[in-house]
């Protein structure tokens, strides 16, 4: 797909200078950009690169000379990232259409919508109901009673379980599994870690008369709203009785675990390795960052932000910053560190008195 450096940059909301008739056909980095390539330069960290390169136009940072850049023509981005994410989805090529696939399985009560496609080897189950325009891949499981709203994308492999409804403009990642049973398990009597967070691990461990884990059945599905994502190998299980729920505009990385019960507000992110466990509720705007981990019947407060690497066990309130294990406020995370670092000299400092 061929655009002029003119159209971009309207699609951008952003300026353009020079030769703005010049055709590109894609994005790249500056130094290995071609002739017919938009090269991103948008701080002036790249800005050497574009001489290793052979581009003509380049999206350049605010204030750069574009012109002894060697560039023929240039859009200005005065934030970059948000330039990527309109530049990128301009660029993109459109998912392949084919209708429905003679090797799909659809159960006669299916409903299905207008200009829906269906991949190769995808199973749709009794009464599940498919929004217009939505794009499912091949070898997709799609279980009984699975509401699917309009213009979805879901890719190859996912499985979407009992209870399962989808709002619209849902993307699934490959082998995102939505609706799997939760991790709930109950013993006889009261099981040693039980009596461990009760008495904070001084009651002893005992062998029990009946180890067995009785498994507590998931009735509840998942409910995901409007235009949230769900990358590649997540997953989020189903609540036991209510729905587990992840709000609208809510975008989920890659190996994420949400657990049973879980209510996660509007526009969270929660990055790659991060784990919510059952039953806590994240309010709208949280980040929870890399391999961040937050225990079982929290509350986190709307607007919490969550270093990576953080764990969670005890309730935030709204608007902070938090980092470590345990997870405490930002400033006091740093000047815990910087006293840890200080240590090994304010030792030997005592060690000579």
């Amino acid at each position: 797909m061929v655009h002029s450096v003119k159209e971009i940059a309207a699609a951008l909301r952003a300026e353009a200078f020079g030769a703005v008739d010049l055709l590109v056909s894609s994005a790249a980095e500056p130094a290995s950009a071609g002739p017919d390539d938009l090269a991103l330069a948008m701080t002036p960290a790249y800005g050497a690169a574009l001489a290793q390169g052979r581009a003509r136009a380049a999206v350049v940072w605010p204030g750069a000379d574009w012109q002894a850049l060697g560039l023929e023509a240039a859009i200005v981005a005065p934030r970059a990232r948000l330039a990527m994410a309109g530049l990128t989805q301009m660029l993109d090529q459109p998912l392949g259409g084919g209708g429905i696939s003679p090797h799909a399985a659809i159960d006669p009560t299916a409903q299905i919508g207008a200009n829906v496609t269906i991949g190769a080897f995808t199973v749709v189950g009794a009464d599940a109901v498919i929004g217009d325009n939505t794009w499912i891949a091949d070898q997709v499981s799609v279980a009984h009673g699975v509401r699917i709203g309009a213009g979805c994308q879901i890719h190859a492999g996912v499985r979407l379980q009992r209870g399962v409804q989808l709002g619209a403009r849902v993307i699934l990642q490959p082998n995102a599994a939505i609706g799997g049973d939760g991790f709930s398990f109950v013993t006889a009597q009261p099981s040693n870690v039980e009596k461990a967070r009760e008495t904070l691990g001084e009651a002893p461990t005992e062998i029990p008369a009946d180890p067995t884990w009785y498994r507590i059945h998931s009735l509840g599905g998942v409910t995901l709203g409007d235009d949230v994502e769900v990358g590649a190998n997540s997953s989020v299980d189903a609540g036991t009785i209510r729905a587990t729920r992840i709000g609208a505009g809510t975008k989920i990385d890659s190996l994420v675990q949400v657990g049973h019960n879980v209510i996660v507000g509007e526009h969270c992110l929660l990055c790659a390795q991060a784990g919510v466990a059952g039953s806590t509720v994240l309010g709208d705007r949280v980040v929870v960052g890399g391999k961040a981990g937050v225990a079982d019947n929290l509350i986190v407060g709307d607007d919490v932000v969550l270093g990576g690497g953080s764990v969670v066990l005890s309730n935030v309130p709204k608007g902070r910053v938090m980092m470590g294990y345990p997870a405490t406020k930002m400033a006091t995370h740093i000047e815990g560190y910087k006293a840890l670092r200080r240590l090994p000299r304010t030792l030997r400092d005592l060690a000579k008195r």
